[in-house]
């Protein structure tokens, strides 16, 4: 390290980073159920890691609400809650198609024109349930972070992945043949097409409709969970 440097250089993610996508991934596909309680030298024994990197990433996914602590040596994933789902459907309908509406306006039809084809990989079956979704969310960021805050860009992302472990909750998703619903697909592509007008009212309408539409699946979905 050179002499007038006080920081060690760092590789882009970290393990405690790693983790937290594994374990974050887990519970939004179900792997890890609401409700359920694992005990930290489990989780790190399976990812190959010490306790130090695993404590860090749950005390991120507790501050996303996928989890709760106990004294630092066991958590439990959170309960689906159909005040919490509510809270949040409301939160989205607050925050995206504003952010949607100034994005979108500023947004140049090259920067569309790389989203469009992505949108297959949602329905690849060669891809996991995970990198499908992770790639549904990835293009509608990519549209919305055209003008949006990095303080935003943590609000969207966290909501998101709020709302995905309730739209996967009731769709059998451990089951490597389920993908993003279909309908969700269509609206994003619609938002995409509506982005392309530079129409800020369209714009928002047509992101505030895709909204509903991720709560209302979200709401089928728990309603299935509760009578299982």
């Amino acid at each position: 390290m050179p002499e007038s440097a006080f920081v060690h250089e760092v590789t882009t993610e970290s393990v405690a980073d790693r983790v937290t996508s594994e374990i974050r991934r887990a519970i939004l596909g179900g792997r890890l159920r609401p409700g359920q309680e694992f005990s930290l030298r489990t989780i790190a024994a399976q990812l190959g890691v010490s306790f130090i990197p695993v404590r860090e990433a749950l005390r991120s996914l507790e501050a996303e609400g996928l989890l709760m602590t106990r004294r630092g040596r066991s958590a439990t994933v959170a309960p689906l809650d159909g005040d919490e789902l509510r809270g949040i459907c409301g939160l989205r309908q607050r925050v995206e198609p504003e952010l949607a509406a100034r994005s979108g306006s500023a947004v140049d039809e090259a920067h569309l024109d790389l989203l469009r084809p992505r949108l297959e990989r949602c329905t690849d079956r060669a891809l996991s349930p995970d990198a499908r979704y992770d790639e549904y969310h990835a293009i509608y960021f990519d549209l919305l972070r055209t003008s949006a805050t990095d303080w935003e860009m943590r609000v969207t992302q966290m909501l998101a992945r709020a709302i995905e472990r309730y739209v996967r909750a009731g769709r059998g998703e451990i089951d490597h043949s389920s993908q993003v619903p279909t309908e969700l697909i269509v609206a994003l592509r619609e938002l995409i097409a509506a982005a392309g007008t530079n129409d800020p009212e369209k714009i928002r309408a047509t992101a505030s409709d895709l909204v509903d539409l991720g709560a209302r699946i979200a709401g089928e979905s728990l309603a299935r969970v509760r009578q299982a």
